[in-house]
């Protein structure tokens, strides 16, 4: 059962760390926020915001060419390793994702770790996806659906390679951060994320470039990737996946 205070419906928030934590939270019920910040999400985000039609999230690379094969007006993106696959069109750079090449466009897009989370949410009723590039837009509009369908919010981290990711914490606390605080009620593990953002939130690059994702990232030579992708509330746009499918709610 939901808790009331007063009249008004309490939405209890929870922080879950792994990919495959999307499916437990689809079975709750909750409306589910992905979150890969380094930087499936932020791709998408960006994807979207310069014009993207729509993107084909899949699981592997094997199932991404073979949509391809049938659809070859798509667009073939992703990456593994880090890196983009041979004969795909693009990698898994949000700067990658310009107006010029996107839109219009229909994407495939298989990565690591964050398709894998979206593929996990499928059974869900709402998924969106968030960022630091959308942090407050994809709070105010989760805080809406959650009240209005009397429902529970779940924040899951795609994690790195099914292992907990410091800039998926803090970026899940980002987006805590802009919730109404009148009419939630945190976990402790949403709690712990919202006082990591608090904590770095004045210089989010500095502490989301110390995770070991980040460190993997530099070495392949995207810094400025990363740079980026802690832009906070650079966009406006909410990607929700349905159907297999992410497009932006307008």
């Amino acid at each position: 059962m939901r808790e009331r205070s007063g009249k008004e419906m309490v939405i209890q928030v929870n922080v879950d760390f792994l990919a495959k934590d999307a499916a437990k939270a689809a079975k709750r019920g909750d409306l589910i926020i992905v979150i890969d910040a380094l930087r499936c999400s932020s791709t998408i985000v960006t994807a979207l915001a310069n014009g993207a039609k729509a993107i084909i999230p899949v699981k592997t690379v094997h199932e991404a060419r073979r949509i391809h094969a049938k659809n070859p007006s798509y667009i073939l993106a992703g990456e593994r390793g880090g890196l983009k696959p041979r004969g795909f069109n693009l990698g898994n750079s949000p700067l990658e994702y310009t107006s010029e090449k996107i839109s219009g466009k229909t994407i495939i897009l298989t990565t690591t770790s964050g398709t894998l989370a979206l593929t996990y949410s499928r059974e869900a009723s709402w998924v969106l996806i968030g960022a630091f590039l959308n942090a407050k837009a994809i709070a105010e509009k989760a805080s809406l659906i959650a009240n209005a369908e009397d429902i529970n919010i779940s924040i899951v981290q795609a994690g790195t390679n099914g292992r907990f990711s410091l800039e998926d914490f803090i970026c899940a606390g980002a987006i805590i951060n802009e919730l109404p605080e009148c009419n939630i009620k945190l976990s402790d593990a949403a709690q712990a994320s919202l006082l990591a953002f608090k904590h770095a939130k004045d210089d989010l690059l500095a502490y989301v470039i110390r995770s070991d994702h980040s460190r993997r990232l530099i070495e392949l030579g995207f810094i400025k990737d990363i740079e980026f992708s802690c832009k906070k509330d650079l966009f406006s746009v909410i990607p929700v996946y349905r159907g297999g499918v992410i497009t932006k709610i307008k």
